[in-house]
């Protein structure tokens, strides 16, 4: 069994220097963290020779049961502006748009350790995309944990530590995609390698006091795969203010988890792709390409 993983490992090295020019056409339905993930996805497809179709389904925050709810009340009434995404379709027209080679779906990152929350709601997803595109492959978006430093952890309720969370979401989605018979996509796993990497990993800056910070005074945040602390002006309009946003992908982020993606998408190693964003550091790329490797072939095993 391991002599076969090994094979299927160095096949899948090769392939990116053999592989065939591919198209992919692809549809997300998620919300900011798949937008993170796919970020820079089609740059990579781009400079690795491979056209990329994408059709992105975006709700912030939403989890299974916004989704799925959405289309409910779009198939109740197809005029209802509360069934329809911001293309101005409902889920039953985005899913017949195009032959989708993949769909995807996600939990909402702040639920996505807790199994309960996932059913029914995943599993009434899956039927749907069965139904309206039957020739698409489902995959599992695999999300990641919080920036260690999140105030989540800090605060009485159900989670207490970065590694806490990976655990229960890894699970998790695990579970629902054994269940779907579903192929995984695990950003979460590259994250993770990532942020428990002692020779790499972002480290707390425990001298930054964010309640005497001036503007533009921030924390030492190197390898930060989260946007982090950040001076910006709220939503709401106001004044510059600093907030902290453990949640989100910062630019390293999104980049190893477009890795992971195109490694699935594609079937061949982000390592060598020559796409790399301006702003990033090149060794810090790198890394994160044979990141995103290793958790994609840890999955063969």
């Amino acid at each position: 069994m391991k002599a076969f993983a090994l094979i299927a490992a160095l096949l899948f090295c090769a392939s990116s220097v053999a592989g065939e020019a591919k198209t992919v056409k692809l549809l997300t339905i998620g919300n900011s963290f798949s937008a993170n993930a796919t970020h820079y996805l089609g740059d990579l497809a781009k400079a690795g020779g491979h056209t990329l179709i994408h059709q992105p389904l975006v709700i912030g925050g939403a989890s299974f049961q916004v989704h799925a709810e959405k289309a409910q009340k779009h198939e109740a009434d197809p005029k209802d502006k509360a069934g329809l995404y911001t293309s101005g379709r409902g889920l039953k027209e985005n899913l017949e748009l195009q032959k989708w080679d993949y769909v995807t779906i996600q939990q909402a990152s702040i639920k996505s350790h807790d199994l309960a929350t996932y059913q029914p709601y995943a599993g009434w997803l899956r039927d749907y995309i069965t139904k309206h595109a039957p020739q698409a492959k489902l995959l599992v978006h695999e999300t990641w944990e919080y920036r260690k430093d999140d105030p989540r952890f800090s605060k009485p309720g159900d989670l207490k530590s970065q590694d806490e969370m990976y655990i229960g979401l890894r699970a998790a989605y695990d579970k629902i995609a054994a269940e779907f018979g579903a192929g995984i996509i695990p950003t979460g796993d590259a994250f993770h390698l990532a942020d428990t990497d002692p020779s790499w990993a972002y480290q707390t800056d425990t001298t930054f006091d964010s309640k005497t910070a001036k503007q533009p005074q921030l924390p030492n945040q190197t390898h930060s795969l989260h946007v982090g602390w950040r001076w910006a002006k709220p939503k709401n309009g106001g004044k510059i203010a600093l907030g902290m946003d453990g949640h989100h992908a910062s630019m390293a982020g999104e980049y190893l988890g477009a890795c992971v993606w195109y490694e699935v998408l594609f079937g061949e190693s982000a390592v060598g792709n020559t796409f790399m964003p301006k702003a990033l550091d090149p060794t810090d790329a790198r890394y994160l390409q044979e990141t995103a490797h290793r958790a994609v072939i840890e999955r063969t095993k």
